[in-house]
């Protein structure tokens, strides 16, 4: 939230188009590319599997939408941003846009259940000293 406070106004105003362009399905392949991006880390590629047409379909996807978001639905914004900017400015706008698809698929109830998976194994003990302290 500090950075998009600090950002430009022509970079909100783009986020904002590209928030408003898209629709559930744009967003969930959002998601979908940047979880298969996030499974090339060595890290992360241990847990799924992402064949190299899986990857090819999610960059595939990705181009027709980013192309569509800034030559048809967000044009004027696109320009403003490139000119006060650049690539930074332009960074800034499709983080907006990501924090709504991550926003979208972290909505799910079976997603919810398995994030908040973890807090059964919390020290609620520890917990409860530290706000008696």
């Amino acid at each position: 939230t500090s950075q998009a406070a600090m950002a430009n106004p022509a970079t909100n105003q783009l986020g904002e188009c590209l928030k408003s362009s898209t629709n559930g399905k744009d967003r969930t392949d959002l998601a979908r590319w940047i979880f298969i991006s996030m499974s090339a880390h060595p890290e992360m590629n241990k847990l799924t599997t992402v064949t190299p047409a899986t990857r090819n379909d999610a960059d595939r996807g990705m181009a027709q939408l980013v192309t569509r978001l800034l030559t048809e639905n967000c044009t004027e914004q696109t320009r403003a941003v490139m000119q006060a900017e650049g690539s930074q400015g332009m960074l800034s706008a499709f983080r907006s846009l990501g924090e709504v698809a991550m926003m979208e698929l972290m909505s799910n109830a079976e997603v919810s259940a398995t994030i908040s998976g973890y807090t059964k194994f919390l020290d609620q003990g520890k917990f409860e000293a530290l706000l008696r302290k």
